[in-house]
């Protein structure tokens, strides 16, 4: 059995096209005027995030991406429902692939490193959302010490 990088490794076009495809049949508004190429390419890009954030135990690119995006995807006009869809599907285009090829005795930690990341960025993004909409700063969760286990 693998371990949760190896998946995210092998299965990275796999998983990205999985979520590209779910992504689409969500028929949200913005996406679908982006056209599928856009959609897949922002997929990609988070999912190499993702990828790059288990690896190195680091937070802060996740983060860091997912503020750019939401100042980007506020001031085109999207609903942060949208924004927070394509994490989802992401994620559960992942977890699909990590629960087939991982021992179910290390499923929990590599469940644990993927839910972790995603959920720093999403954390990120509703807050920086909040902030833009409210014209107020909202802090976010400090996450760090879920990810600093023992990997």
């Amino acid at each position: 059995m693998a371990d949760v990088l190896e998946v995210l490794t092998q299965e990275g076009d796999s998983i990205v096209d999985s979520a590209a495809t779910a992504l689409a049949r969500s028929g949200l508004r913005h996406y679908t005027d982006a056209g599928p190429d856009a959609a897949h390419d922002r997929l990609d890009v988070l999912y190499k995030l993702v990828v790059a954030s288990v690896s190195a135990h680091d937070l802060v690119p996740m983060i860091d991406h997912s503020n750019r995006v939401a100042h980007e995807r506020f001031e085109a006009g999207f609903d942060i429902s949208e924004v927070q869809t394509a994490f989802n599907v992401l994620e559960e285009a992942i977890w699909a692939k990590v629960i087939e090829a991982v021992a179910p005795s290390d499923l929990a930690e590599a469940l644990g490193l993927v839910g972790t990341v995603l959920g720093a960025g999403r954390d990120a993004l509703a807050c920086t959302y909040v902030s833009l909409a409210t014209h107020q700063h909202v802090p976010s969760l400090d996450l760090s010490a879920l990810f600093r286990g023992g990997v």
